[in-house]
């Protein structure tokens, strides 16, 4: 059996925005499932974001639904696990530099380390690193 895969879609004002932005964090795109009106943002062999124009992302929704506002509005928080807190460090000082924003403090509880951004649409990302012999229990 395949391994279950995951497709966070989002809406974007600029797809070329958003893609340049993602591809400055260290992620690939795939071509395949890209266009005009959609970049698929590679994460792992299993996580994938698909970043959809806003007038795609209508298309996929349901009759009489709005698209938040991410900048005004928290309908999802996108978690990604790190290696190490130095990566956390570097994926969301990435983010900053690209153009993202600080979504809220640091996380330190010593056995967790997290981090917190924005990105240009206003969706907030997570990035998290645990100690794996705290996470045995």
């Amino acid at each position: 059996m395949a391994p279950q895969m995951i497709f966070v879609n989002l809406p974007v004002k600029s797809v070329d925005a958003s893609r340049a932005f993602f591809e400055k964090l260290g992620f690939s795109h795939n071509p395949q499932f890209s266009d005009e009106t959609t970049a698929c943002v590679v994460f792992s062999d299993t996580i994938f974001a698909m970043l959809l124009a806003e007038d795609k992302f209508k298309s996929f929704m349901a009759p009489g639904k709005e698209i938040s506002d991410a900048t005004k509005a928290t309908e999802v928080l996108v978690t990604l696990s790190a290696e190490s807190r130095e990566k956390c460090d570097e994926l969301a000082d990435a983010a900053l530099a690209a153009g993202g924003t600080p979504a809220k403090e640091a996380m330190d509880m010593g056995f967790m380390y997290g981090r917190s951004f924005t990105d240009l649409d206003g969706h907030h990302w997570e990035v998290f690193w645990m100690d794996p012999a705290a996470a045995q229990g």
